[in-house]
């Protein structure tokens, strides 16, 4: 019988099993992840997870689904190494090391934090946000914070912020970048964002570099920024993440910001492969390689896998979408800006939300949306159709957007 191994336990790993299963995979299937708690969703983390002291572990699936479905999960275990001309995986766990025999292996091995160079993991004070034992972490360490201190103002650092300043904190936000999410959405949603946050009391400021940390009894009690301090009960490291690819390029797998993979989502092993927020992609809508942290493409990629490795070929074409809950702002995003694009701001037809439309010719590229749900699941139908809305039709909120 043919043995699959998944390596890693989020939201990739886990569909891909659930998609294996669905389409009767003839062999068997072990998920090896080094967290011990079963596959769960991770958006949760910044939001309800830090602020509910009652929160559940949000399962993707309870663990009837992998008993039922013959999925052998092995919790808490490290992938130390990968043999690829014996297809073995070197194995660690409390009950010691052992090598798991592979026909085809699955790196979804994910993501890592970027950790501040004065503050590794661990350092009393300073928090990070990957996992949820590190949301565990945060939520039991802010009921007896006053001030945060968050650096970064990406997806993770504004999530956080807006929970923290909903819990009541003096919450203060730290950006290099000239502008909030410089690097993933257009200026119309960075200036948004930065208007809500600062009416809503968040401190943010921009093109701020922190210089260190300010230690006292090996804890950080505050960050240092221009020839200041700030105080801090506690400090938030949203420095953004690295793609965890030690056990791919240790075995010898092309990688370059991420594990390089082919249209098909296939290695430079054809008996490893690799998907989710670890790799490094082709992709129709973008000139170079691609590597994104998105819980649509980790599930799309895994469903593409899936089909390939049951006999139906097919190249991950998917379009990208995204979203991010701050505060009372919902932004949902599909296809990807860049610079240079033709942008139309579109109001909802009700409320007060609205979206920003990207063109590149009379082609419709992308779409951020704020509290704009109807709209954004318009142009979101109509680009994975290949199809556009007249330009005319983007800037008139009282016309249904269609092609």
């Amino acid at each position: 019988m043919t043995r699959l191994v998944i390596v890693g336990g989020g939201h990739a790993a886990a569909q891909l099993a659930a998609s294996l299963a669905e389409k009767q995979f003839p062999g068997s299937i072990v998920l090896v992840s080094d967290e011990s708690e079963i596959p769960y969703h991770r958006p949760p983390l910044s939001k309800t997870l830090i602020k509910d002291p009652e929160a559940p572990l949000p399962e993707l699936r309870g663990a009837a689904f992998y008993e039922q479905a013959a999925i052998e999960l092995r919790l808490g275990t490290r992938a130390q190494a990968i043999d690829r001309a014996g297809k073995q995986l070197r194995l660690s766990s409390a009950a010691g090391q052992e090598d798991l025999a592979y026909d085809h292996l699955v790196l979804a091995t994910g993501a890592r934090v970027r950790e501040l160079p004065q503050a590794p993991l661990g350092t009393p004070g300073v928090h990070y946000l990957r996992t949820y034992a590190q949301a565990r972490a945060l939520r039991d360490a802010l009921p007896a914070a006053r001030r945060v201190v968050v650096l970064g103002g990406g997806f993770i650092g504004l999530e956080i912020a807006a929970t923290a300043r909903h819990l009541g904190k003096d919450v203060t936000v730290f950006e290099s970048m000239p502008r909030l999410l410089a690097r993933s959405v257009s200026p119309e949603i960075s200036s948004f964002l930065l208007e809500a946050h600062r009416r809503a009391g968040v401190d943010i400021r921009l093109d701020s570099t922190v210089d260190g940390l300010d230690m006292a009894q090996g804890r950080a009690v505050g960050v240092l920024a221009g020839g200041s301090v700030v105080p801090a009960d506690i400090v938030i490291a949203g420095i953004g993440a690295t793609p965890e690819v030690d056990l791919a390029r240790e075995a010898g797998l092309s990688c370059d910001n991420g594990i390089v993979v082919d249209a098909t989502l296939a290695t430079s092993d054809p008996a490893i492969s690799a998907i989710g927020d670890c790799t490094s992609f082709p992709h129709p809508s973008w000139p170079r390689p691609l590597r994104l942290e998105s819980v649509q493409n980790a599930n799309d990629q895994a469903r593409t896998l899936a089909a390939r490795l049951c006999g139906d070929p097919q190249p991950y074409t998917a379009v990208p979408w995204f979203w991010s809950d701050q505060g009372e702002a919902r932004l949902q995003i599909t296809g990807l800006w860049r610079p240079g694009y033709e942008s139309i701001v579109r109001p909802a037809a009700r409320g007060n939300g609205f979206s920003v439309l990207h063109f590149e010719g009379d082609a419709l590229r992308a779409i951020e949306s704020v509290n704009s749900p109807v709209d954004q699941m318009t142009a979101r139908k109509l680009m994975q159709a290949g199809l556009s809305p007249a330009k005319a039709v983007a800037a008139d909120p009282a016309v249904p957007l269609k092609a």
